[in-house]
């Protein structure tokens, strides 16, 4: 049989065509082709960056084998004691929706009592010892009058609180049982990017229930956790889906072990929209490492105030930060705390934290919240462009900052003035601080206090200057007493400042 040349060109471009178009589309998958006319484990071509044996499929099947036992359900119940109109109004969670406090008084008055209903809610747990120690949130058992725990066998045990940290949003109870499933915990700095993970909980009152998806962010902080004086949010950001009732279970890697414990969603209706949040395992771990061991959380304080991650440029402007920051820009730091002593100073930018990097302030309060006082870190920072490295002893207070300070000064609405010497004789004072005006603020809400009053005492610290002031003020909690006196009038007065948030 003749072929011509014209013909056999043709097939030999059509042959050609076929091999081009089917090994462009298996390397488009990033798979390695093989011809099966070839001599087994000959490769057809090799590219660079191409892995040359597929990855097998993920087994979820024994992540969820080792996980589901460890993971609880939790009921709790609420009561509710007899609540004065006034306090119903504030508390109510109708205000909001129906027009604030003067609708609430159309409906119930200024005065009287009305008894609430007990209010149930659920969600998960997981347990961390046979004996019966299991975490969760601290909002799953905030103010629950009753526990009631489930395990996965569906024995029911009444559970007790052993301890909360707020600022973590992690709570520690207790049931009365042994030889439980306990989960083994993995590292969560060792979670990337991309890694499957898998979220076990008991969502919207079901059943155990898992669901699947993967790392999509580290150290995410999205401002959701009021409940603490110092929040430290840190989450692992997963598209695993998470619903109500799920918060406190488990998030685990696929082996089985726990990397995070699952605690909020990002959601414009209240239910899984794309996103779920959890608490790094390494980070509960000292959490409630401090509660079973001192009853309460033992942290370690850095004593420096960073600049917003996100900064604009008004906003870089105005701190006089630099256009580039590769770490954590320091905007201020306290005196007397940890980093200070050590040597950081104002527009030092930190960039590690015991050889960890740290890109954002998210990272570098987790870091620095997995320790506790007296603790020594290494810090690393930049000044200047030349990286150096400190070692600071943790504090065990959260530090107090000027910026801070002075905040908390205007929020009270007082303009304050230092009270000279002659002035402070004639009141036979050693000193204290004269509010020369009161505008919009805590003083003109809370206080019948007038223009003129010389403030002498914060509690019962002494101050003789505006600055003595601010830093009496900056020790104080939500509640405290100014103490002073009028010109001309030798009685002393007491005005009580309440709920202070400044």
């Amino acid at each position: 049989m003749k072929i011509s040349i014209s013909k056999l060109a043709t097939m030999i471009l059509a042959v050609l065509a076929v091999i081009a178009i089917g090994g462009w589309a298996f390397f488009s998958h990033g798979q390695v082709v093989k011809n099966s006319i070839m001599q087994p484990g000959e490769p057809f071509v090799k590219r660079t960056g191409f892995v040359e044996a597929a990855t097998p499929p993920v087994d979820f099947e024994s992540a969820a084998e080792a996980g589901v036992p460890s993971v609880v359900h939790i009921k709790t119940l609420t009561k509710f004691k007899q609540t004065a109109g006034r306090d119903m109004e504030n508390d109510s969670p109708f205000g909001g929706f129906f027009g604030g406090d003067e609708m609430f008084k159309k409906f119930f008055g200024d005065g009287g009592s009305m008894t609430r209903p007990e209010q149930k809610a659920s969600g998960s747990g997981v347990i961390l010892s046979s004996d019966g120690y299991i975490v969760t949130n601290n909002h799953v058992v905030d103010g629950a009058s009753e526990i009631s725990v489930t395990t996965n066998n569906r024995k029911s045990y009444k559970g007790k609180v052993v301890g909360t940290d707020p600022n973590t949003d992690l709570a520690l109870i207790k049931i009365d049982a042994k030889d439980l499933p306990v989960m083994n915990i993995g590292n969560s700095d060792d979670v990337h990017l991309g890694q499957w993970v898998l979220a076990i909980g008991y969502p919207l009152n079901l059943d155990v229930t898992v669901t699947q998806g993967i790392v999509s962010a580290k150290s995410r902080n999205i401002g959701i956790n009021q409940q603490g004086s110092a929040p430290v949010e840190a989450f692992i950001q997963t598209d695993a889906a998470v619903n109500p009732g799920s918060s406190g279970g488990a998030l685990v890697n696929t082996k089985g072990e726990l990397v995070g414990i699952n605690a909020a969603i990002a959601s414009p209706t209240g239910s899984y929209a794309g996103y779920a949040y959890s608490i790094p395992s390494n980070l509960m771990k000292k959490v409630i490492g401090d509660i079973m061991k001192f009853g309460a959380v033992q942290r370690g304080y850095l004593g420096v105030s960073m600049a917003p991650d996100d900064m604009d440029d008004a906003t870089r402007k105005q701190l006089g930060a630099p256009d580039n920051i590769n770490g954590v820009w320091v905007a201020e730091t306290d005196p007397q705390g940890a980093a200070s002593q050590a040597g950081i100073k104002k527009g030092d930018i930190i960039t590690k934290i015991d050889g960890q990097s740290i890109e954002t302030g998210a990272q570098l309060s987790e870091q620095v919240a997995t320790h506790k006082p007296g603790d020594q870190v290494a810090i690393s920072f930049t000044r200047g462009g030349q990286e150096q490295t400190v070692t600071a002893t943790l504090k065990e207070k959260l530090g107090t900052f000027a910026g801070q300070q002075d905040a908390a000064i205007k929020s009270l609405g007082a303009t304050l003035e230092t009270v000279g010497k002659a002035e402070a004789a004639k009141l036979n004072i050693a000193g204290g601080v004269k509010v020369k005006d009161i505008g919009d603020g805590v003083i003109s809400d809370q206080t019948a206090m007038k223009p003129g009053f010389v403030i002498t005492k914060v509690n019962d610290i002494t101050v003789k200057s505006v600055e003595e002031f601010k830093a009496a003020v900056g020790k104080q909690g939500s509640n405290f007493q100014i103490q002073g006196q009028y010109p001309g009038n030798n009685q002393v007065y007491f005005y009580g400042i309440n709920d202070f948030r400044g």
